[in-house]
């Protein structure tokens, strides 16, 4: 809360920072502002973003080092005897202090050893922050000063801000690019532990998905079946309906309201429909249980039919309702997106407005289209509350829709609940998972976008 604090006071101190060398260049040149090489607002900008640049790198440094540094002093300081346990029990017991200290439950009664941990944790927390608020406010200061120096009637700010902004742009496109490898290289070496414990045959050709396995040597347990089909399988049934349901509904109230609906009329419908993007996942899980699976089992008994209590096609069936917005709201912008020129030169050949939609419009929106069915998919590959409530956690292989099924995600999210020992097979197979709907989602766009490229050139 601090941090967030202090951020906040850098920024209104840039802000400030903004107005001064905005004031100062006008200042220079007697309010006459073409007399200066560049916009006022630019001298301000530079001077605001030297700044807030060297404060807050120093912000999020601290961010990133001071949890490290607190733990290496707090295991300097514990007695000699404690120092000998493993790894694992001296993270556990800093956790404890760190509990301790914040208030929190603990996993064992504190001794005065931790509580005098606790108070040197407290303490150096204490000091850290009160050094950091000073040397940020300094930094701040000191790099205001040296920008408003630089100021000059004929001090091209403009490029310097440019600079600033292009070495942002690109500090931000390397972050996200390092954090993609990072992503994927996590699941592959947590993925390689998991293979050499299961073979990879087994665990993408079996049929069998029961992860239970004992985890020491003195438990009773189960040596677990990891076969992942079944949880593959029952995620693309599941994404199936969904989208059954998804791309015909989004799709046709899109055509209807960009190319039917009035524009009173597409202006009430529009936000309604969106709405259903704005309702939390797990009140979707409730009406798919408590209102679509009875709804679908009673209506499969009086048709003679064994439906489940919690059936793949109650999941699918609200996924595909909640995903609806995704389609429609992306459809009808890229159908608006189509220029009227277009519609008008179908007309003038005499086509009717259906045929208009069908062999103009929707041609030329077809990238744009698929590129929401794709965002559609994702969104139903990567649902998990739905599918807990509505479609249990039972691996089953089936092509039966009234049967229940699990997912991967909901398969990841069971194996990853509370603490778990990350040296076995059970946990590790979460990882694998994860891996493996990774490779699938990513061949899955290559192709997707291998379709849309080829209808764009034959279009253009």
């Amino acid at each position: 809360m601090i941090e967030i604090i202090l951020v906040a006071a850098l920024l209104c101190i840039s802000a400030l920072a903004y107005r001064w060398g905005r004031n100062y260049a006008l200042a220079a040149v007697s309010g006459n502002p073409r007399k200066l090489h560049s916009l006022p607002g630019h001298y301000g900008a530079y001077v605001a973003l030297w700044c807030a640049i060297p404060a807050l790198v120093v912000v999020a440094l601290w961010l990133i080092l001071e949890p490290r540094l607190i733990d290496y002093l707090l295991v300097s300081h514990l007695p000699d005897e404690i120092k000998t346990l493993s790894s694992a029990q001296i993270d556990l017991l800093i956790n404890d202090i760190k509990n301790l200290a914040d208030g929190n439950i603990l996993s064992r009664e504190p001794d005065p050893a931790m509580q005098a941990a606790a108070d040197h944790y407290n303490r150096w927390h204490d000091i850290g922050l009160a050094s950091l608020a000073i040397i940020a406010f300094l930094l701040s200061a000191s790099g205001a000063m040296c920008a408003r120096r630089r100021i000059a009637p004929r001090f091209e700010a403009i490029y310097k801000v440019e600079r600033l902004i292009k070495a942002f742009l690109l500090l931000g496109s390397t972050v996200a690019v390092l954090t993609t490898i990072g992503i994927v290289l996590s699941l592959l070496f947590e993925a390689l532990r998991f293979f050499n414990r299961v073979p990879f045959w087994d665990f993408a050709f079996g049929t069998e998905w029961s992860p239970q396995t004992a985890i020491r040597d003195d438990q009773v347990g189960s040596s677990g079946a990891f076969g992942s089909i079944p949880v593959f399988a029952g995620t693309a049934m599941i994404s199936a309906i969904a989208m059954t349901v998804a791309v015909p509904v989004g799709l046709f109230a899109a055509v209807f309201m960009s190319e039917y609906a009035s524009t009173r009329t597409r202006s009430a419908l529009k936000p309604v429909l969106e709405i259903l993007a704005g309702i939390p996942t797990v009140v979707y899980g409730f009406f798919a249980a408590l209102t679509v699976a009875p709804a679908i089992r009673d209506m499969g008994q009086s048709l003679g039919l064994d439906v489940a209590s919690e059936s793949a096609l109650a999941a699918g069936m609200v996924m595909g309702i909640m995903i609806i917005p995704f389609v429609s709201s992306l459809s009808d912008d890229v159908l608006n997106a189509v220029p009227n020129g277009l519609r008008e030169a179908s007309y003038g050949v005499g086509a009717t407005r259906s045929e208009t939609i069908l062999k103009v419009l929707l041609p030329a929106a077809l990238p744009g289209i698929v590129g929401g069915i794709l965002l559609a998919i994702s969104r139903a590959i990567g649902e998990t509350m739905i599918v807990v409530m509505a479609a249990g956690l039972a691996a089953n292989l089936t092509a039966n829709p009234f049967e229940a099924v699990t997912t991967v995600t909901v398969q990841i999210v069971t194996l990853l609940v509370g603490d778990q020992e990350f040296d076995s097979a059970k946990t590790l197979s979460a990882f694998a998972l994860g891996l493996g709907l990774f490779i699938l989602t990513l061949c899955f766009n290559i192709v997707a976008l291998r379709m849309v490229r080829k209808y764009r050139e034959q279009y253009e």
